[in-house]
């Protein structure tokens, strides 16, 4: 019976053994991947963006006002009020 605690424990210990090195393989390959887009390039794409939201409020928020001014107006000739 010990003899087959101890054969189940180092048939456990190994499999865990090489788990956690596939993993650690995997966590390594995942992180030296350079395909993709990479963070600093979505911060400076979201950084632009800001950027153009700040330049062109005025024109944004008159945009906007004047789709829902004329989304309200149709719905009122749709719904008869």
């Amino acid at each position: 019976m010990n003899n087959n605690v101890t054969v189940f424990k180092t048939d456990v210990v190994s499999k865990a053994k090489a788990f956690g090195q596939k993993a650690m393989g995997n966590v390594k390959r995942f992180l030296s991947d350079e395909s993709g887009m990479g963070t600093v390039e979505v911060i400076l794409i979201i950084v632009v963006l800001i950027g153009l939201v700040i330049v062109f409020k005025k024109e944004i928020d008159g945009l906007v006002k004047e789709i829902f001014k004329t989304i309200n107006s149709d719905a009122r000739q749709v719904t008869g009020g």
